[in-house]
């Protein structure tokens, strides 16, 4: 299973940009668009999981937008309305809408909503997405502990698999050799941090596209090893 994407079309650059990277840090894939118009196309090029839409865009209102996407899908609507423009929230349920969040709005309240609407309209693949990360051109299946590339298994060993999905759970954070060390080997492992390198190296070969200029598992230099948040 790949990631769940999410469109989120806004006109206003600031708020777009805000949330499009508040989703990006929980994993999801965003698409983004600055008007009614070209959100609309961006959803039928892209078929999202999830829409996130202003009401208040030049052109075609969100309302509008709203009304074209659900004569022909039934992905799931989260508008966002100002203050007070309760006709404009009616509207929005009227035509299709699945929830709405008011202006000024917190991105932890928009992600939960996000959550929320996702795991309403379907469970089963809100339950699932939680264990199965969409790296680069691989699948991370953390609960049946295998990594595959176009359905294929790939032959990673239990302690690198482990590396891996530590540094997918904490994607965009750098960790050095000895926090690593210590997190996936354990405190009383009495190995060196050479160790973490070799095991690297072997994941890199594997997912990596050219294992000698890595994008996916990168390096910092001077410090240690993260898992790009992007990839």
């Amino acid at each position: 299973m790949l990631r769940q994407s999410i469109l989120v079309v806004d006109d206003e650059p600031v708020i777009r940009t805000s949330v499009a990277e508040a989703l990006v840090s929980e994993g999801y894939k965003v698409l983004e668009a600055s008007d009614g118009a070209s959100g609309l196309a961006a959803f039928r090029e892209g078929r999202p999981d999830l829409v996130i839409l202003d009401i208040m865009m030049p052109g075609l209102s969100g309302v509008e937008v709203c009304r074209l996407i659900r004569a022909e899908s039934k992905t799931p609507i989260i508008l966002l309305t100002a203050r007070d423009a309760e006709l404009d929230k009616v509207l929005g349920l009227e035509v299709g809408a699945d929830d709405y969040v008011t202006k000024p709005f917190s991105l932890r309240e928009l992600s939960a909503r996000v959550r929320a609407v996702l795991r309403r309209i379907d469970p089963a693949s809100a339950s699932s997405e939680k264990n199965i990360i969409d790296f680069g051109a691989v699948q991370i299946d953390l609960a049946g502990h295998r990594v595959t590339r176009a359905g294929e298994v790939l032959p990673l060993k239990p302690r690198a698999f482990q590396l891996l999905a530590f540094l997918l759970e904490h994607r965009g954070q750098v960790f050095t050799r000895e926090q690593l060390l210590a997190r996936v080997w354990g405190t009383d492992y009495p190995g060196e941090t050479r160790t973490v390198d070799v095991h690297m190296h072997a994941l890199r070969e594997l997912i990596e596209v050219d294992s000698a200029n890595p994008t996916l598992l990168q390096t910092v230099r001077g410090v240690g090893y993260i898992a790009r948040n992007d990839a």
